[in-house]
């Protein structure tokens, strides 16, 4: 694959603007460094291609509590949100740019539609260790069954989910092998909100323990 990178030098909200230059495209993003990290992260969100976050702005909280722990976060937009490939496209180019950067072990996060689209970019990448999805959809899921042993896979829905039913998880669970993880919260819907500081415990216990 090939892609650059163009920096900008200042930095917004404790995050780096990174656009990466690809074949397909540019792909904008915002990285959470971590001097000399050898470990890193890259987070997905759903069909939004915004900067939305589940679990009550999950995504840019933990990515800077993690860079207090030495492991740098990407967080990726999609060129094209409701095209799976295309999006596994820009996360495999996200992994590959913290690559360059020194990264050498990796954990995705994905939620809702972006769930897939981690599970998949795992599959292809044996330096990821660890995954978690919030809320995932069941199709384009599948390559869950290859993950295990090699990298762990957490699972988290919110059981009122109002988008995606919490049955899609369930689905991904039984498909995956160990070591995996099921997290399913009463009263949460889609976007987690109602329970984001149990899923923030959830996901930097798990990206801690596994990257």
């Amino acid at each position: 694959m090939a892609y650059g990178n163009q920096e900008h030098t200042s930095l917004l909200g404790g995050y780096q603007p990174v656009t990466l230059a690809t074949e397909r495209g540019e792909i904008r993003c915002r990285v959470h460094a971590a001097p000399a990290a050898e470990r890193g992260v890259v987070w997905a969100g759903g069909i939004g291609s915004g900067w939305d976050s589940p679990a009550r702005d999950l995504f840019p909280r933990l990515a800077e509590e993690l860079a207090g722990e030495d492991i740098a976060s990407l967080r990726v937009r999609y060129r094209h949100p409701t095209d799976l490939a295309e999006s596994v496209f820009d996360v495999l180019a996200g992994l590959r740019y913290l690559e360059t950067q020194g990264v050498r072990r990796f954990g995705l996060v994905g939620h809702s539609f972006g769930g897939a689209v981690v599970i998949q970019a795992a599959a292809k990448v044996p330096a990821v260790t660890a995954v978690a999805t919030l809320a995932t959809q069941g199709y384009g899921a599948g390559p869950a069954a290859t993950l295990g042993p090699r990298a762990a896979l957490l699972l988290i829905h919110g059981k009122d989910d109002e988008v995606v039913p919490c049955e899609s998880t369930e689905y991904v669970h039984r498909l995956a092998r160990e070591p995996k993880r099921m997290v399913l919260f009463s009263g949460a819907r889609h976007g987690l909100d109602e329970v984001g500081d149990r899923v923030h415990r959830e996901v930097r216990d798990w990206l801690l323990s596994r990257v």
